[in-house]
């Protein structure tokens, strides 16, 4: 009896599950470093936005009439680093982002009428901050800083 030849079907059965063997690990890699990115603008927008809205309360507070004169006090720069750190100028609550301190708020007279409120956040993955090499060198450092400025004419 005569044996049948085997189709390219049979010939090629394991190759899909070796092709997928080699590339999850890719696939894998790729979308958490999309998350990554995600999380970090979604972070990067927090900061800007609270950003924003402690140069908005700045500006109001710290005008001098009509002079165009701004002076800000340290219960101006208490207050706006309390806004941008928690969103509230009592500073009661938990900060808007992880690790984040009234002491990486810097409220600041821009000259001309202005005001100038930047905060510094560093920003660290989910993986921790740093990527081991494996003994192939020095660890690649992952924690990114963020920095968000503002500046708005006192009213």
């Amino acid at each position: 009896m005569a044996r049948a030849r085997p189709t390219a079907h049979r010939r090629q059965g394991g190759t899909a599950t070796v092709e997928m063997a080699i590339m999850l690990p890719v696939l894998m890699l790729m979308l958490l470093a999309v998350a990554e990115f995600g999380r970090m603008i979604s972070q990067y927008d927090t900061l800007t936005k609270a950003v924003r809205d402690g140069a908005r309360y700045a500006a109001s507070v710290s005008a001098l009439g009509s002079t165009g004169l701004v002076s800000i006090t340290s219960t101006i720069q208490t207050d706006v680093a309390n806004l941008v750190v928690t969103g509230d100028i009592g500073g009661t609550g938990t900060p808007l982002l992880p690790g984040l301190t009234d002491s990486d708020v810097t409220v600041t007279d821009a000259g001309n009428g202005y005001v100038s409120v930047t905060a510094t956040y560093t920003y660290e993955p989910m993986l921790g901050p740093s990527l081991p090499t494996f003994g192939l060198g020095p660890s690649v450092p992952l924690d990114v800083p963020l920095t968000a400025t503002t500046v708005m004419r006192a009213l």
